[in-house]
């Protein structure tokens, strides 16, 4: 049974593109079927997946509008998963989703009717909650949250939380949050530290293990149009997105076992 991922978070810079593209890359790394989905305008998934969104004669914008297919939309990266790619053309998708019946709908459609070819999708979701990003949540199993460990960061992640609770009331009832994930964590910051067990402490075992580090490379990666784990794969940013699949996989399979009971 596949996976949708969303990986959203209503705050800008906390990782939120960085997470897809690499969770997307390590679940392919770990011969998982996995779909990227770039829902964001600025079209960063898609660059950092190496896929010029310049050049690209169709886009998620097409899926969304139903003006082309899956097939003449979808890409191969080099890393080993398939890009739904996007560009800043997406920006029309909100006025046009407005005139369109079971708007909130579109990409949760598009998505069913592809889903078993893929054990995971990975949605990278705009940092604000518009139409693509209830489109993203109506669509999704579970939402992954990257956050940074600082004040503002636990305001933003009550007002996310409280945005999937309405979506998952009016629009899509299996919504559930899959993790938290610490990003840019540096352990010696003791605010960070101090956020961290605040996180455990509310959110329990939803707080991925995984936490994933400030690190040199893997900043590096997305202006050479790599995932970290192409572009250096002994980095300390390659080695936590790879971890963080791990632990992923583990909660899917601990998952089916106990639906198997």
């Amino acid at each position: 049974m596949s996976r949708i991922i969303a990986v959203a978070n209503q705050k800008g810079g906390v990782g939120k593109t960085t997470t897809s593209v690499n969770l997307a890359a390590s679940l392919a790394a770990a011969k998982r079927r996995v779909l990227l989905v770039d829902l964001d305008p600025q079209g960063n998934a898609t660059m950092g997946s190496g896929i010029d969104k310049h050049d690209r004669e169709h886009t998620v914008l097409d899926l969304l509008m139903g003006d082309a297919g899956f097939d003449a939309v979808a890409v191969r990266s080099e890393a080993g998963y398939d890009v739904i790619p996007s560009n800043d053309d997406l920006t029309a998708a909100e006025v046009g989703l407005l005139e369109i019946d079971n708007k909130e709908y579109r990409l949760r459609d598009v998505l069913e009717a592809v889903r078993t070819k893929y054990d995971f999708v990975v949605i990278d979701c705009p940092p604000s909650l518009n139409m693509l990003t209830v489109n993203a949540l109506a669509g999704a199993d579970e939402v992954i949250v990257p956050m940074q460990c600082e004040y503002y960061a636990l305001e933003g992640l009550t007002a996310l939380m409280n945005t999937v609770e309405k979506i998952k009331a009016a629009l899509n009832p299996k919504l559930e949050i899959g993790g938290v994930l610490r990003t840019m964590f540096d352990p010696r910051n003791s605010l960070a530290n101090d956020v961290s067990a605040q996180l455990e402490a509310h959110f329990g075992d939803k707080v991925f293990r995984t936490m994933i580090p400030r690190n040199v490379r893997l900043a590096e990666a997305p202006s050479h149009g790599q995932p970290v784990i192409t572009y250096d794969e002994k980095s300390r940013g390659a080695l936590a997105y790879l971890t963080l699949a791990g632990e992923i996989l583990r909660r899917v399979d601990a998952a089916a076992a106990r639906a198997a009971k």
